[in-house]
């Protein structure tokens, strides 16, 4: 019999992610979108018009699934406190209500520096930003609802997100400008630190695998290992390699500048309130992923790299203009 998938936030970069690899292994998925939102979705997936803060219609659209995964935010960094542990309770009851699994991408912010340099699924989550505080009691909720008996949940952390359809990312917020050939990269890190990448398909592939191979407890925690760039250049080094150019400059980031802006904008406020992880060496540990599935797909990074800056625009041969930098 044909699986059933439910997606909220199916049409940005992790949620379009999963939807597409659900599909290979032929899930039937529905997508969550407001009106307007379906011809955003990946081919194959169901549109069902609905908002995932309207608990009703969350309910409704996960009727016969087996799997809901949550990859909704609000865009923008904006209204976080407000939107996202209403968004999170209403998919955490609908889930439940369906007896589905309710699958949440994970990240490094619920951590602090007492979890540093490398982070098993155990650490204590202490985070030192709002946007981390906000993180942890995600998962907070999701675990006491699984040993309550009324849920089960995996949790799938990764470092950060790049790749086609990704938004507010570093890779296209910090370290290139979207829509036009590069003329310079910034590095947010400093030489000598390093720092993890999360390919956006090699997230999906990992998070499909454990759903379908993995026997997983009612609350399970994965971490995925991703591109570790351990110089804090390998990255940037990837981009001027692809750009075929290497007299491409590379320069630090502008935080000053940022926490300027931040003043009055949003996302690099956020951007500036987790520069605490480009300081100091993080890394999640996968041993328990590659125990479980034996590998962890890894896309190399040069095509990870080309196909990130062609699906946002910074390659000659890209007409896509997904965005501008800050």
């Amino acid at each position: 019999m044909t699986r059933t998938a439910l997606v909220l936030g199916a049409t940005g970069g992790i949620g379009g992610a999963v939807a597409r690899r659900l599909i290979q292994s032929g899930w039937s998925v529905r997508g969550m979108v407001r009106d307007g939102g379906a011809k955003r979705l990946s081919a194959g997936v169901l549109p069902v018009i609905g908002d995932a803060l309207d608990a009703a219609a969350v309910a409704k659209a996960a009727i016969g699934t087996e799997l809901m995964v949550h990859a909704v935010n609000p865009p923008g960094y904006r209204n976080w406190r407000q939107l996202v542990l209403p968004m999170l309770d209403n998919s955490i009851s609908a889930a439940s209500a369906a007896g589905a699994r309710l699958l949440l991408p994970g990240t490094v912010y619920n951590y602090g520096p007492d979890a540093f340099p490398v982070i098993g699924e155990q650490a204590p989550q202490r985070p030192r930003t709002r946007k981390g505080a906000i993180r942890a009691e995600m998962e907070l909720r999701l675990r006491d609802a699984a040993e309550a008996g009324d849920l089960t949940s995996l949790i799938v952390r990764a470092g950060d997100f790049f790749g086609p359809g990704a938004a507010n990312n570093w890779f296209s917020q910090g370290l290139v400008k979207p829509g036009t050939r590069p003329t310079i990269i910034h590095n947010p890190g400093a030489r000598g630190v390093g720092h993890q990448w999360a390919y956006l398909p090699d997230v999906a592939e990992t998070m499909v695998r454990l759903v379908e191979e993995a026997s997983l407890a009612p609350f399970d925690t994965f971490h995925m290992d991703g591109h570790w760039d351990a110089t804090g250049t390998t990255m940037t080094n990837a981009i001027v390699q692809v750009l075929g150019d290497p007299t491409m400059p590379v320069g630090q980031l502008p935080w000053g500048l940022l926490k300027i802006a931040g003043l009055f904008a949003a996302t690099p406020r956020e951007l500036v309130e987790m520069r605490y992880l480009w300081r100091d060496p993080v890394r999640l540990d996968n041993a328990r992923l590659l125990a479980t599935l034996g590998s962890e797909p890894r896309t190399p990074l040069d095509d990870a790299v080309r196909t990130t800056l062609s699906a946002i625009g910074c390659l000659p041969s890209s007409r896509m203009n997904n965005g501008s930098g800050l």
